[in-house]
């Protein structure tokens, strides 16, 4: 069993992969579920002591972290969790839509019927989680409809590509799902998609999925600006740095 110390869980070394790998994967998913949040300063020997391992492995994740984004380093400061400014969430979110775009138009030439029927099944859950308004189920099951997308589209780099920019949002899908009324969009978004796939027409497959990224970072935007407003009446200005 793990054992908690402080904010984090001991490494289980319960299959093959190398520790350094275990503590980066374990590190980078605190990060993305917010247990580490934006802003916390990395120390290494705190680390290695809730993890249970030594400093080594901790120091070789935390600069993968920061090629990766998720960490910034401070000089005679050390390494902190990075946050998202407005500025890289455009960034992102326009890299993220020209991928989404290719991805389902080409899904939509090369999806089986047996993909199209497993995307209905996961339609049935998203529904089931929108009635409940269970943004953590929502999300769970949204994962799994887009990677059964990316897999249709049959190109392991595309696939790559789109893993990484979603983990780099992936702290604020929580964040635009808890905000009125968007779990209900976004599940007609979807089926708009799902539609596209089925008449197998990659143009308009292409057009939702356009959509859905555009709808998805306004909600967001605006979110983060409100938040930061709340936080700060003078923050407007700032957050877009």
């Amino acid at each position: 069993m793990e054992k908690t110390r402080g904010k984090l869980t001991t490494i289980k070394l319960e299959n093959y992969q190398p520790l350094r790998e275990l503590v980066f994967e374990k590190l980078r998913e605190a990060i993305i579920s917010g247990a580490l949040p934006e802003g916390e300063r990395l120390m290494e020997v705190q680390l290695a002591e809730e993890l249970g391992v030594s400093r080594t492995p901790i120091r070789e994740a935390i600069r993968r972290l920061e090629l990766e984004g998720f960490v910034v380093m401070m000089p005679r400061k050390g390494a902190y969790v990075s946050g998202f400014t407005l500025k890289d969430i455009i960034n992102v979110f326009e890299i993220r839509e020209a991928l989404d775009e290719l991805a389902c138009s080409l899904a939509a030439v090369r999806i089986s019927d047996d993909q199209l029927e497993y995307l209905e099944r996961l339609m049935v859950e998203l529904t089931e989680a929108t009635e409940n308004e269970n943004s953590e189920e929502w999300i769970r099951v949204d994962t799994l409809f887009h990677d059964a997308i990316y897999k249709a589209c049959n190109n392991d780099r595309l696939m790559q590509m789109i893993g990484n920019i979603m983990e780099q949002i992936q702290r604020y899908r929580q964040m635009s799902l808890n905000d009125k009324g968007r779990m209900p969009q976004a599940l007609e978004e979807h089926r708009a998609l799902v539609n596209a796939l089925w008449d197998r027409d990659a143009k308009e497959a292409q057009l939702r999925a356009s959509m859905h990224i555009n709808n998805a970072e306004a909600r967001i935007i605006a979110l983060m600006r409100k938040n930061a407003e709340e936080d700060n009446p003078e923050a407007g200005q700032n957050i877009e740095e």
